[in-house]
């Protein structure tokens, strides 16, 4: 009584189904299963997004100093 039996199972799919349509699910999964893989790689590099705000505060630098010599120059 406590579980549910396949046929429980298959009727509730079939509502799903009939409730939410399968773009909107296809669409859903696809939108999951990228956020999982984003998450899976954020928590393997823990590094590497530390290394890229280094390089770009590196090349905002430079371009600060560029546009600071320009101003000068003219």
């Amino acid at each position: 009584m406590g579980s549910f039996s396949i046929w429980h199972w298959i009727i509730l799919l079939v509502i799903v189904l009939l409730v939410f349509g399968t773009k909107r699910l296809t669409s859903g999964a696809k939108d999951l299963g990228k956020a999982v893989n984003e998450f899976k790689k954020g928590m393997q590099g823990d590094d590497k997004p530390a290394q890229l705000s280094d390089q770009s505060d590196k090349s905002s630098t430079s371009n600060e100093s560029q546009r600071n010599d320009d101003n000068v120059a003219r």
